[in-house]
């Protein structure tokens, strides 16, 4: 996973490394005073190309660069750390370090006055970092740490003993986590147990980190979410990810837990791995039944509910005012939502052509049949169905059904009859957000059946 950083473009390594010194030369020069002529010659004569290059040599000692670290799992623990270039590893199905592949962003640990060693190793050439092409032995990058090969060769191979432990071992240390692992058969043998010591994965927890970012906070994502809270269409995906906790690690000082620690701002984003919880479905099948309404609609909660407010409303005898207006479009806004729900449910749980289930789906009414299972017009044989379907009548006939179900909701102590069936019925047919779009989607992947076209 590259960085994020923007770095400028060089054709050789010996040209990023002259950059790269002089950069740092003029930021050191720019706080001096006027009158500190003595220091500005030293740092001049430090920052020369063989100097810097010797001194650095000395201070990677005091440095690892890591992929796999020990102080996040505990900061006061001592013991080895890894750096394992993820493409050596072996493939698994699993998702892990080695899905990073050649894309991968190192992290480096130790002391943070040796940082800048770490910087110079980072500098990339077409892609490829100086220390990915040292470790590699690649000629541009020795020729530029060196004109005589043989001290150009001591340069490499110190800067390349930041890839190594620094302990004479493996070791681990008793503030680290330890976990046995069961290898053989019998669960009751040692002998069958490996002792595991985890690292933290700091190459994978940046990647991960920075694919959420994107997901959560990118402008694609917002675009997203924003025609999702306004049910609108949308080319894109939205991304969510439910649960999602922070683990806060490093404390003040979050550079003791390695650079890419501080770079996240010692965020550590932990996905859910609890159990699914099992839910009943929610969603009936109109079997033996004559409509949705009746039994299948008036069963969800939220109908019920929406139901009752506009009755206890509309017998309140409210102001004939805007506000009456709105309140009573809400609510039947309400209803039209959770009638487009249902319908996108049956769609999604039941297999196109289920409506001519003879045995259990035959009382349903025509019109309920063509605008619930809609794909039953892509069937073999269904010739009539289709021709049903595209000549638009059953829309309609189902806002029609609506309204004389929710005129029989409301009937009682409620003077409503034909002009308020109307508007009801209008309030679906309407609805631009739900039962239309709904509509023009189905009609348009009919359409281009119709036409011979694969959806």
């Amino acid at each position: 996973m590259p960085t994020n950083e923007a770095s400028p473009t060089f054709s050789n390594y010996r040209e990023a490394i002259h950059a790269f010194l002089q950069e740092r030369l003029h930021t050191k020069l720019e706080k001096l005073k006027p009158d500190e002529e003595g220091k500005r010659t030293e740092l001049n004569a430090q920052h020369q190309h063989s100097a810097w290059l010797e001194d650095a040599a000395r201070r990677v000692q005091q440095i690892q660069a890591v992929t796999h670290s020990l102080k996040p799992i505990h900061p006061d623990a001592r013991g080895t750390n890894l750096y394992v270039e993820p493409r050596t590893l072996p493939p698994l199905a699993e998702l892990g370090s080695h899905a990073l592949g050649e894309r991968f962003v190192g992290d480096v640990v130790g002391n943070a006055a040796a940082l800048d060693v770490y910087k110079l190793l980072k500098l990339e050439v077409n892609g490829r970092s100086l220390l990915a092409a040292l470790l590699a032995q690649e000629a541009d990058a020795l020729a530029a740490l060196h004109t005589d090969p043989a001290q150009a060769q001591a340069l490499r191979d110190a800067f390349v003993s930041l890839t190594q432990p620094r302990t004479e071992g493996p070791s681990s240390h008793t503030l680290a986590k330890q976990l046995y692992w069961l290898t053989g058969s019998d669960a009751c043998d040692d002998a069958h147990y490996t002792l595991l010591a985890p690292l933290y994965a700091t190459s994978l927890a940046h990647a991960v980190h920075a694919q959420l970012q994107e997901d959560r906070f990118g402008e694609a994502n917002k675009a997203a979410r924003q025609a999702r809270r306004e049910r609108k269409m949308h080319k894109g995906v939205f991304h969510d990810y439910p649960c999602l906790a922070v683990q806060n690690m490093g404390g003040s000082n979050k550079q003791n837990l390695g650079l890419l620690n501080v770079a996240r701002g010692g965020k550590n984003y932990l996905l859910s791995s609890l159990p699914p919880q099992w839910k009943a479905s929610t969603v009936r099948l109109p079997a033996h039944a004559t409509s949705v309404f009746d039994r299948l609609f008036i069963a969800r909660p939220e109908v019920r509910r929406a139901v009752r407010a506009l009755r206890v409303f509309l017998e309140s005898d409210p102001d004939a005012n805007l506000a009456t207006r709105e309140r009573r479009e809400e609510l039947l806004d309400a209803l039209v939502d959770e009638l487009v729900s249902l319908a996108a449910e049956l769609q999604q749980i039941l297999p196109p052509g289920w409506s001519r289930d003879d045995e259990r789906f035959a009382d349903l009414h025509r019109s309920e049949q063509l605008w619930l299972d809609p794909l039953r017009a892509e069937q073999p044989d269904e010739a009539d169905f289709a021709r049903d379907w595209l000549q638009m009548d059953w829309p309609a006939a189902v806002g029609q059904r609506f309204a004389n179900w929710l005129n029989a909701q409301l009937r009682g102590k409620l003077p409503v009859g034909d002009a308020e069936a109307r508007a009801w019925q209008k309030e679906l047919l309407t609805d631009e957000d739900g039962f239309q779009q709904q509509l023009r989607a189905l009609r348009q992947r009919l359409d281009r059946t119709a036409m011979g076209v694969t959806p």
